[in-house]
């Protein structure tokens, strides 16, 4: 009996240093996908290829609306108005708004499961970078580690750069250069204030504002935008 006891703590002691390797490897691949993308754009993320892979569900001819350009080509505008809706302290925090993460679990308490996240930008890099839209604690998590190893390796300039020609802005419309050009029939670069802060209004729920241009919702956003965005810094 003792002997048998002795080689099930042998085995779960290599099981648990099995999965702690497991689990540093893994994000080690993480840490190396964003060094390689401090000087090299990101070809796709997993938001686009689940993106993707959803749309040639129905069409096997389907492809995905996005250009990459680099920050300079991207309309100042653009780049206040999603701050200012999405991370008014972005140029200040190390990556996570606490203040913002404290009020979101105190909602997902009340409701008694994950309904807000109190995302920064960086965040939601991580997560459109890497992982899925599911909302539970252990995506957070994972967030987390990635967001720490991110904003390690980046400057804000950089990360502001990779989310605004990634993050999805309609039905297979990623980048703000694609998305410029779908809503607009312009580059990003000669987005105005008004066309920059209606963008920005649309990140939360993308898809259904493609479908839905005329919400109320929507038009109510953009003016509270265009006035954070004296409010606000970009790097």
């Amino acid at each position: 009996m003792a002997a048998g006891w002795a080689r099930m703590r042998r085995w779960l002691v290599w099981g648990v240093a099995g999965l702690a390797l497991a689990g540093c490897l893994w994000q080690g691949w993480y840490f190396a996908c964003l060094w390689w993308w401090v000087d090299h754009n990101p070809a796709s993320t997993r938001f686009m290829d689940m993106r993707l892979e959803g749309l040639r569900a129905k069409d096997a001819a389907a492809r995905l609306k996005h250009e990459w350009v680099p920050y300079a080509r991207i309309s100042s505008h653009l780049k206040f108005a999603v701050v200012a809706a999405e991370d008014t302290a972005f140029v200040d925090h190390e990556g996570f708004d606490w203040t913002g993460i404290e009020k979101a679990f105190e909602r997902n308490q009340k409701k008694g499961k994950v309904v807000a996240g109190g995302s920064t930008i960086s965040q939601q890099l991580a997560k459109n970078l890497f992982l899925s839209g599911e909302r539970s604690y252990g995506r957070k998590a994972q967030e987390a580690v990635i967001t720490w190893m991110m904003e390690a390796q980046m400057d804000k300039r950089r990360i502001l750069e990779i989310y605004l020609n990634v993050v999805e802005w309609g039905n297979g419309v990623f980048g703000a250069e694609a998305a410029a050009r779908h809503y607009f029939g312009i580059p990003a670069a000669q987005l105005s204030r008004e066309q920059a802060a209606r963008l920005a209004a649309m990140l939360p729920r993308p898809r259904f504002y493609d479908r839905n241009r005329d919400s109320a919702v929507l038009a109510r956003r953009v003016p509270v935008i265009l006035k954070r965005m004296q409010q606000v810094e970009i790097p």
